[in-house]
């Protein structure tokens, strides 16, 4: 099926600009958080508390959240959430400015941001398809717009800029970052209503939940698109565990060295999420993303075996590259396909599976290392990624992405093939 491209309505440069300045701010505060902690001290169990107080909220709430945002006007529910984000980072910047801060009020200032993330990125996942009337071209092209200026906004800019405010006053990054939320908040405002899709039946919210989650399970494309992320991410946590450590052990690499690699690596994922479009058509969708999966698996498997810095350089920038794509074809899949009362719990669970996966990456990775060897969880992680590769190829053919596809197409449509009545119940179509 051929889709032809459309110009990108002016919602979405509103839309854009929102999660460019909110990620800028999200980056600054990336870097000033564990730097705030590190005042107040030295305790890596403390140090800890913190940066899984900012995940606990996807393994909590991360299939609840995505079925209260598909209760909820999803435009409102962005904006609320980034002005109550905005007045929430107000406390720890006059906590600061007290001398006041504490391990437990950042912990739960984490624990809060992150609350708030879930239900803006699930009602931001669910708004963009309804914005783009689910076109699976344009869709490709806001995501690969969003996902480049995340990268270059919370990874490029946002983390140097949080350590030089920091420098001008512990509260100083606190109060950026919540000026980049209140800006979000009013531009997401300004955004087009967008239609809320009725509710299919008046279910209590729990089992509306496992609604959510069952279509994921009993779907094998979706769940060929969520299991990619969560095997993904035990691989690359393991990965990210002991990289640090290798990097200086096994390649010499110094402080100055490791932040190159790791810029190599969002390198890669910008050039990723640009070429995302273009794989795409030229591949197909379910061929790229098997491609790019592949990409991954093999660039650990060159870092794991790499000889000096410049190939480990090489390898992360080919494994974010692959990342990079993957994160632009995958949710852009999922938006065009999944019915529009669903969208919110098919991609809070898909989120949620990836979260729960990353502890046990980050435990597999320190055992493996204090077992045998530094490259040992490299190894692993590049096996586990190949295995994942092969094992998701056929869920995510070129085929039964095309069938899912046609079953979104109305029937009055003229590209509207013949397919089974697509009736609009919460079972999987495809």
């Amino acid at each position: 099926m051929t889709t032809e491209i459309r110009k990108l309505p002016t919602g979405f440069g509103r839309l854009w600009t929102a999660q460019t300045v909110s990620s800028f701010g999200d980056g600054v505060t990336h870097a000033a958080l564990p730097l705030l902690a590190l005042t107040l001290t030295r305790d890596p169990m403390e140090l800890a508390v913190i940066t899984a107080a900012a995940t606990l909220p996807w393994l909590l709430f991360g299939v609840l959240g995505g079925a209260l945002v598909d209760r909820w006007d999803r435009r409102r529910t962005m904006w609320v959430t980034d002005a109550a984000r905005a007045a929430l980072l107000a406390i720890p910047a006059a906590a600061a400015a007290l001398d006041a801060l504490s391990i437990a009020l950042l912990a739960a200032v984490a624990f809060l941001l992150g609350l708030g993330g879930l239900f803006f990125d699930t009602a931001a996942t669910a708004y963009l398809p309804d914005l783009l009337g689910r076109d699976p071209a344009l869709l490709e092209s806001a995501n690969a717009r969003l996902r480049g200026t995340q990268t270059a906004a919370s990874g490029f800019a946002g983390p140097p800029a949080g350590s030089a405010l920091l420098a001008l006053g512990r509260a100083v990054p606190l109060l950026t970052d919540a000026v980049s939320f209140a800006l979000s908040a009013l531009l997401v405002r300004s955004l087009p209503a967008q239609p809320r899709p009725a509710p299919h039946t008046r279910e209590p919210l729990l089992r509306q939940a496992r609604a959510g989650a069952s279509y994921v399970f009993r779907d094998p494309l979706l769940l060929g698109l969520a299991l990619r992320p969560a095997v993904g991410n035990i691989a690359f946590l393991a990965v990210e565990t002991v990289l640090a450590l290798f990097a200086h052990d096994r390649l010499g690499i110094g402080a100055s060295g490791f932040g190159l690699l790791l810029t190599a690596e969002a390198t890669g994922g910008l050039l990723g999420a640009g070429l995302a479009s273009f794989l795409g058509r030229r591949l197909g969708t379910g061929t790229a993303l098997t491609c790019t999966a592949a990409a991954e698996g093999l660039a650990i498997l060159g870092l794991a075996a790499a000889p000096n810095p410049y190939a480990a350089g090489l390898a992360l920038a080919l494994c974010g590259a692959g990342m990079g794509a993957t994160m632009v074809l995958g949710p852009s899949l999922r938006q065009a396909i999944v019915p529009a009362h669903l969208i919110g719990r098919v991609a809070s669970t898909s989120r949620m599976l990836a979260m729960c996966a990353a502890p046990i990456g980050a435990v597999l990775g320190g055992w493996l290392a204090t077992t045998y060897d530094l490259r040992t969880p490299l190894y692993t992680a590049a096996g586990l990624l190949l295995t994942m590769t092969a094992l998701t190829a056929t869920m995510t053919t070129n085929h039964r992405i095309e069938t899912a596809l046609q079953s979104t197409i109305p029937p009055h449509s003229p590209h509207h093939a013949e397919s089974p009545n697509p009736t609009h119940q919460d079972t999987p179509k495809h």
